[in-house]
């Protein structure tokens, strides 16, 4: 008997083998849930990293190529727009570019509102 044939045979013993059980849950109970102050405190301790987008320019890909030491790349914001603050994407703020004590940094400008997709809007109205 060949070996393919051999394993083939250990297998379809093994699959007749396999049992299936049905699985028993208990029923969730109602009721008031409370957040523990501790379950938070582990929240509150996460760091989230915070992007500041300046602007962006799109430049074909020969432009990429050519770019070296020296090279300026014109933004599409102009100088008194507000800069984007996001978190995983998601941009949550607006703020102004400043300097403090020799570093970029942002003042909060505005702080945006969770709005609902466009398309849950119009189903509102």
């Amino acid at each position: 008997m060949a070996k393919t044939e051999q394993v083939e045979e250990q297998q379809e013993q093994q699959s007749d083998q396999v049992e299936a059980q049905t699985a028993e849950f208990s029923e969730a109970q109602e009721g008031d849930v409370t957040a523990d102050e501790t379950s938070l405190d582990i929240l509150l301790d996460i760091t989230m990293p915070i992007t500041v987008n300046l602007g962006k320019v799109e430049v074909p890909f020969k432009r990429l190529l050519q770019l070296g030491p020296g090279s300026v790349l014109q933004l599409d914001k102009t100088i008194g727009q507000p800069a984007e603050l996001c978190v995983q994407g998601i941009k949550f703020a607006t703020g102004d570019i400043v300097v403090v004590d020799g570093c970029f940094a942002v003042r909060m400008k505005e702080v945006l509102g969770i709005d609902p997709p466009a398309e849950q809007q119009e189903q509102q109205e």
